[in-house]
């Protein structure tokens, strides 16, 4: 599987996924559809960060005289351009502002200027574009989860919402252009480790908040990736940034087995002396695997408790988040019979789940003896129908597979099976083997 990794722990912001794309080998004519469309243009170069050289994207304006600050909304100041957009925390200190001679003509970053857009003009945009289909409804897709999390923030419904800077010209750029890179590449799988916040403070229009910035934490509730604070008290990873990854990317703790044939560093706009200011992209064939996924484990010896109390924790514990529920019946001291109960749990998940078994129980104590992860197989359920004496029976299939989609287990439901069995007066085996085949076929 073609598979794409990033390491994020420099954070992420449009124009470094742009520049890590292209110093991994994607072309840069791919991006033309978008500054055929819009009044922008890519200055692609090379610069040095703490000794890595890495590709540093820019979005510049085609012609400054068309410069257009009336994005400022009715929140207020324009602020919040040079701190909440696609380059906050990676913008361009040092720049002389916004404005510098590339080639022999004078351009201005696109990044505090130009036009700012409502969700609905962003969609109507995109849609206009000369784009192959995946890559507009991955676009697409970004932006609904930016404008999701523009909404929670600000409590208004996503047609309502107003971009601010994330809708002007150089945000779209950076979304729809690592789109058009990714397509590309012809990734098929994308993985990151966690993402570095960054610390400290951000001036937004607003007001001053702490990083992550309230657009950054919407985001990531949704995506599969973790967060994780520092390196630096600077803003590093950028609502864009977090929304591309949240719709292309899965995390992965470590780099997976990766047969690497390419690679290359997004450059952001600090240059910081402790570190590179950096992401790094590697391409290569992935095999697939199962999940990691993290996990505690919780346990707790009973002496006393009826059958019935026990058959209630299969019941009741999912509620309050077990992922599974072992008893074990075991020997207690002085010769008495009781059990051990078995909890994997997220650990976020642990107060409350221990909570519940020492309610439902009695248990004067719970153990956790933290697992650290168990490794999962991707699950998927299908329906199939059965046809017996001509009366057709839905039944659901467990299909289990690695990251690459390799099948290696087909279960049918059991409750499923059970009914229709009850009602054919077939063996659950045998309605069990019917539905599996059907699935495998």
């Amino acid at each position: 599987m073609r598979t794409l990794a990033f390491d994020g722990r420099m954070g992420a912001a449009g124009d470094m996924l742009l520049g890590a794309l292209l110093a991994a080998g994607a072309d840069r004519e791919a991006l033309s559809p978008v500054e055929d469309a819009l009044d922008i243009e890519y200055a692609v170069s090379t610069v040095d960060r703490s000794g890595i050289a890495a590709t540093r994207v820019e979005v510049l304006l085609s012609d400054a005289d068309d410069v257009d600050d009336s994005h400022d909304d009715a929140h207020g100041t324009h602020s919040h351009a040079h701190s909440h957009d696609h380059d906050e925390g990676h913008d361009h200190a040092g720049d002389d502002e916004y404005s510098h001679t590339h080639g022999d003509h004078d351009h201005t970053h696109a990044e505090g200027h130009g036009p700012s857009r409502t969700y609905a003009e962003v969609v109507e945009l995109v849609g206009e574009m000369d784009l192959p289909a995946t890559v507009r409804t991955d676009a697409l897709a970004i932006f609904e989860i930016l404008g999701e999390a523009e909404a929670s923030v600000h409590g208004t419904d996503l047609d309502d919402t107003h971009f601010h800077e994330v809708g002007a010209d150089d945000a779209i750029a950076d979304i729809v252009g690592v789109c058009l890179l990714l397509d590309d590449l012809d990734i098929e799988r994308v993985v990151t480790t966690p993402l570095a916040t960054g610390g400290g403070t951000v001036e937004m229009s607003h007001g001053t908040y702490p990083v992550p910035t309230p657009a950054v934490v919407a985001v990531a509730e949704r995506a599969d990736w973790s967060l994780q604070g520092g390196p630096i008290d600077r803003e590093l990873l950028t609502p864009t940034g977090a929304a591309i990854l949240a719709h292309i990317a899965d995390e992965t703790e470590s780099l997976p087995p990766l047969d690497v044939d390419a690679s290359g560093y997004g450059a952001g706009g600090w240059d910081l002396d402790s570190r590179p200011n950096v992401l790094r992209a590697m391409v290569g064939d992935g095999a697939g695997r199962l999940r990691r996924d993290e996990i505690t484990v919780l346990e707790t010896n009973v002496d006393d408790a009826p059958p019935e109390v026990l058959g209630d924790l299969q019941r009741s514990l999912p509620d309050v988040g077990a992922r599974d529920v072992s008893i074990v019946p075991t020997t207690m001291k002085k010769s008495r019979p009781g059990h051990i109960v078995k909890v994997i749990c997220r650990p976020e998940d642990a107060e409350r789940v221990a909570r519940r078994l020492a309610e439902a129980t009695g248990t004067l104590g719970v153990r956790e003896s933290g697992a650290g992860h168990r490794w999962v197989a991707d699950r998927e359920y299908e329906t199939v129908f059965l046809s017996i004496d001509g009366e057709e029976f839905d039944v659901t299939v467990k299909v289990a597979s690695d990251t690459d989609g390799a099948v290696f287990d087909v279960s049918a439901e059991y409750d499923d099976a059970a009914a229709v069995a009850d009602t054919t007066g077939l063996p659950v085996r045998e309605v069990m083997q019917r539905a599996e085949q059907l699935v495998r076929e």
